[in-house]
């Protein structure tokens, strides 16, 4: 592991111990946690954009063997 230096204003540094204590981690374990659940978050939001993008570009066929099958039968 690498050891880097972090500047926290004092209020997130004291909410950042308090959820250490109660998680009964150390500060740069819930740190680690903390980054990870972030960089993952940021993944996800990525890859949903870019489906987002693909399905822009593709519109729904109006004649799509799938949209009998999709709609809802008559009664």
């Amino acid at each position: 592991m690498e050891t880097i230096q972090v500047v926290l204003d004092a209020p997130l540094l004291k909410a950042a111990d308090k959820a250490a204590r109660r998680f009964k981690v150390n500060r740069s374990a819930l740190v680690r946690d903390a980054l990870r659940a972030h960089l993952s978050a940021l993944a996800n939001r990525d890859r949903e954009a870019a489906d987002r993008r693909g399905y822009e570009l593709i519109p729904d066929e109006v004649d799509s063997p799938w949209l009998a099958l999709a709609s809802w039968p008559d009664e």
